[in-house]
């Protein structure tokens, strides 16, 4: 379930996210939700992200169902058995 949410940013900040979201093919909304995960989650994580890879997240939309593990196999065998 989507709710609507009303928030107060600086006119600037929302030009510049809304350039930025469009150049990743995404909407305004979807970035600020997946960056609300991102936070709420490493609230919960005893892992430690590098910098990089904190830069990278949420910036890849893949389907619910994806198992990273399943596609990591099969890219370890797709490179070993040529």
């Amino acid at each position: 379930m989507t709710t609507k949410l009303t928030l107060t940013i600086e006119e600037e900040v929302i030009k510049s996210a809304k350039v930025y979201a469009q150049k990743k093919g995404r909407s305004l909304s979807d970035l600020v939700e997946n960056y609300l995960k991102t936070l709420s989650s490493k609230e919960g994580s005893k892992e430690k992200l590098s910098p990089r890879v904190k830069r990278l997240v949420g910036s890849v939309k893949l389907p619910k169902d994806f198992n990273y593990k399943d596609a990591l196999q099969e890219s370890i065998n797709e490179k070993f058995s040529k």
